[in-house]
């Protein structure tokens, strides 16, 4: 069941116009930066996005304007991921298609991150999350003791049943506008 959700999601997400997308992008960017986990934060951890999903450079490029550390993960195998400090000079595309930060990298403990910014393509409303399969933020979030957030788009809410080891996001942001 949760690939046929990922494929729906997926489907739902590249059908997007970019007029609608930048619209919502822009309303999740600016609740995202009124939000008290955000305001607080001195270190936060993003993602560099697909696409199709959320686009995270106006959330890095404000973040970095505030005056925040922004990281971003880098993955290894068997699904072990770690976050960086974001350098745009150090940026390379994964075989997955994604860009990740390559050379001699500053990695940051859990512990030292404030806000983690989560990626998903289906939520439940109690935070729980469908991701591309890797399981890698699951394994990264077993024991992470700050804060969490999801930015999503309306038909990314999704009735399932999360597996036992799932780890919920503690907000999941949405767009509120009209479509």
């Amino acid at each position: 069941m949760k690939s046929e959700l990922r494929k729906q999601i997926l489907q739902k997400m590249k059908s997007l116009s970019q007029e609608e997308k930048m619209r919502m992008d822009q309303a999740l960017t600016g609740r995202f930066l009124q939000h008290p986990f955000y305001k607080k934060a001195e270190i936060i951890a993003t993602y560099l996005s697909f696409p199709h999903e959320y686009q995270t450079q106006y959330l890095i490029e404000h973040a970095l304007q505030d005056g925040k550390k922004v990281l971003i993960p880098k993955t290894y195998p068997k699904g072990r991921m770690d976050f960086v400090v974001y350098n745009p000079q150090q940026l390379v595309r994964t075989s997955f298609g994604l860009l990740e930060s390559e050379g001699e990298l500053t990695v940051v403990d859990r512990s030292q991150i404030d806000v983690i910014h989560v990626p998903g393509l289906a939520f439940t409303i109690e935070g729980y999350r469908i991701g591309y399969g890797g399981g890698y933020y699951d394994r990264y979030l077993t024991g992470y003791k700050g804060h969490t957030i999801s930015t999503l788009y309306p038909f990314q809410i999704q009735e399932f049943i999360p597996d036992d080891h799932d780890i919920p996001v503690q907000e999941v942001l949405m767009y509120e506008g009209n479509l």
